[in-house]
């Protein structure tokens, strides 16, 4: 199936909207809870599936919605169509501060888009959402968030959100190391996996944590200056104080007698 054309524009600076302008009968999926607005004429529906494959079943649509409770997803998705004669406009806003990315999926390796799991916002209608599990032991294990992943796959426009100010870059036969958490997405090209972050002396007493993301190979990856992880410990009672030592075993084990 492919994906509807839709138009956009990104609406504001620190705190960024999407608003999506829908052609008559034009359809966008987007996360529940996430819309801001809609102009008379749009209607929407709440289905189990990304509805990118119509003719499947109904345990399809009840093992695709099963894979976005793992994810902590919500069971449904919300689709707003455009039933009026002219074009319509949606908006939609993410749950907490930070960057909207859009991204054309037909500019991306193999059409497909490997994300966290709590990083999609809204996609144009033919985007198809899954599971993406990391193969890497080192990730399964201490990864946390970057074990179990999503995956995002179409010819369309999706619209990923992150937390404070988002870094592209493209490696060329390269890699890089970077706090966990902070990954935003990453092209299927690139390897992600979870690595001990040095030597004893640094994970002792260090303030980067115990492991570091590693991305490795050619592709284009996302990075987030702010996950909501970071920010709800910034912003919980000692966050600031203890900011500094909150990565190394010494600052874990202050946490545990506090």
């Amino acid at each position: 199936m492919y994906s509807h054309e839709i138009d956009y524009k990104i609406i504001g600076e620190d705190i960024q909207i999407v608003e999506i302008e829908l052609d008559p009968n034009e359809t966008v999926i987007a996360e529940a809870g996430s819309m801001l607005y809609m102009e008379d004429g749009i209607q929407f529906e709440t289905k189990m599936g990304d509805g990118s494959q119509p003719d499947q079943g109904f345990l399809g649509k009840l093992l695709q919605a099963g894979s976005r409770v793992i994810m902590g997803e919500s069971l449904f998705m919300t689709h707003f169509t455009n039933r009026g004669s002219g074009k319509r406009k949606v908006t939609f806003s993410a749950p907490y501060p930070g960057t909207v990315m859009p991204i054309n999926l037909s500019g991306i390796y193999g059409n497909t888009l490997i994300v966290q799991k709590d990083a999609f916002l809204c996609a144009a209608l033919g985007t198809k959402m899954s599971i993406h599990f990391n193969q890497k032991m080192g990730a399964g294990f201490f990864g946390g968030e970057g074990f179990i992943l999503q995956k995002i796959q179409g010819d369309g426009m999706a619209f990923i959100h992150a937390g404070g100010v988002v870094i592209e870059r493209t490696l060329n036969n390269e890699m890089i190391r970077v706090d966990t958490g902070c990954v935003v997405g990453f092209e299927p090209s690139v390897n992600f996996d979870i690595q001990r972050a040095g030597g004893l002396r640094s994970m002792v007493f260090g303030g980067e944590g115990l492991f570091l993301a590693t991305l490795r190979g050619s592709g284009k990856v996302w990075i987030q200056s702010m996950p909501i992880s970071k920010l709800v410990q910034r912003l919980s009672p000692g966050g600031g104080q203890a900011n500094k030592e909150s990565g190394s075993v010494l600052g874990q084990l202050g946490g545990l007698l506090d």
